[in-house]
């Protein structure tokens, strides 16, 4: 059985990783074009730094782990319907099942693999992925001269005491530093007390501010009917935050980039401020479950084992396989919108494709394997 065990391991893992490099040169040459508009532009910061050919390589380059953490699940689909109808084509499963090879021997078997590929798919979005999405994000940082973060910029909340404080950060310059801040402190009533605007920022790793080209207001009122307005303006100050630089590196990330750990402390982070983390919980689950889906990919896979035809080509199996993982990925995507939409519960909505798809490659695995 081991050598069993080998020889389907080995076909299997050589069409995944056959599919999956071609997943990634196709989305490596479409990205590559999407940049060849901007080669040859200069920083607007430094009209000495150009924006060339190998920048927009290692560019493109390190979008190749989200990619793949996106991909992986499908290409171990496509990769075992291949591998599977090929050995049915050629009868090679039926001497594979007359030598011991069982369904639920075999079943056992490919879900031993798929937790590899599970393995593999939870690497790439929780380690991979983040850390070269930031990488990019500053590379272009260096070339555009700050990366903006919207038209509202990246808004992140903490409680002072008996006070609400909400940080506004307009930009990220190249040099990793924070830009177009302001601050706003509220007390207990939702009353505006004090708000600071700094030119710049950086965050040392006690989550202190050193807040650059400083303009201070404050807001009093003294007794009932007479408030009053100060201002006061410094070169530099140092503000005591529990905002800590890998929250902000968070906030300047989309949520499907960052990893679980990362939006499991942000989560926390949101429901400790009052805020609303829905979005991020909703995020949270689906990378839960995503990397799950390898399995049901296996099991969805099986049943094309068990197909009785010895003549004819196998790329209509192979097209059905790309099909039913192109719907995977997009009923996934679109579970995620309906979820926002309509306030479902987190988990619900990030497991629902893996249950459906469970369903039905079980049913699957039943009716063909089982019982024909």
């Amino acid at each position: 059985m081991t050598v069993l065990r080998r020889f389907i391991y080995r076909e299997v893992f050589t069409a995944v990783t056959t599919v999956a490099v071609a997943f990634l040169g196709l989305f490596f040459f479409f990205d590559f074009i999407d940049e060849l508009s901007a080669i040859g532009r200069a920083s607007p910061a430094d009209p000495k730094v150009v924006y060339e050919l190998q920048h927009a390589l290692l560019y493109v380059a390190l979008q190749v782990p989200n990619h793949l953490y996106e991909v992986l699940p499908i290409a171990v689909l496509i990769g075992a319907v291949f591998v599977f109808a090929r050995l049915a084509q050629g009868s090679e499963y039926t001497i594979l099942r007359t030598s011991g090879l069982g369904p639920w021997r075999a079943l056992r078997m490919l879900l031993g693999l798929g937790l590899v590929f599970v393995g593999l798919t939870l690497a790439a979005g929780d380690y991979a992925a983040p850390s070269a999405s930031k990488a990019a994000q500053l590379l272009k940082a260096r070339f555009e001269g700050r990366v903006h973060m919207g038209p509202t910029g990246a808004w992140l909340k903490e409680r002072q005491g008996d006070r609400t404080v909400s940080v506004n950060v307009g930009a990220l310059s190249s040099s990793g530093e924070l830009q177009g801040i302001r601050i706003f402190a509220y007390d207990t009533q939702g009353r505006l007390t004090s708000r600071s605007q700094a030119q710049s920022a950086t965050v040392d790793g006690e989550g202190n501010w050193h807040l650059q080209q400083v303009v201070h207001t404050d807001f009093t009122a003294k007794g009932t009917d007479t408030p009053t307005v100060s201002h006061h303006t410094a070169p530099s100050f140092v503000w005591a935050s529990t905002l800590t630089t890998e929250m902000v590196s968070v906030a300047l990330l989309r949520p499907e980039r960052m990893s679980t750990p990362a939006l499991y402390g942000y989560i926390q982070h949101l429901n400790d401020t009052g805020q609303s983390a829905h979005s991020y919980e909703l995020e949270f689950w689906r990378k839960v479950f995503y990397p799950l889906s390898c399995l049901v990919m296996m099991v969805l896979a099986l049943p094309f084992a068990y197909l009785h035809f010895r003549s004819g080509s196998i790329t209509g199996y192979v097209f059905l396989g790309v099909m039913v993982g192109i719907s995977f990925f997009l009923l996934n995507n679109v579970f995620g919108y309906i979820g926002r939409l309509n306030d479902w519960l987190p988990w619900l909505a990030a497991a629902s494709p893996s249950l459906i798809y469970s369903v039905v490659s079980l049913t699957a695995f039943g009716w063909l394997v089982l019982r024909r």
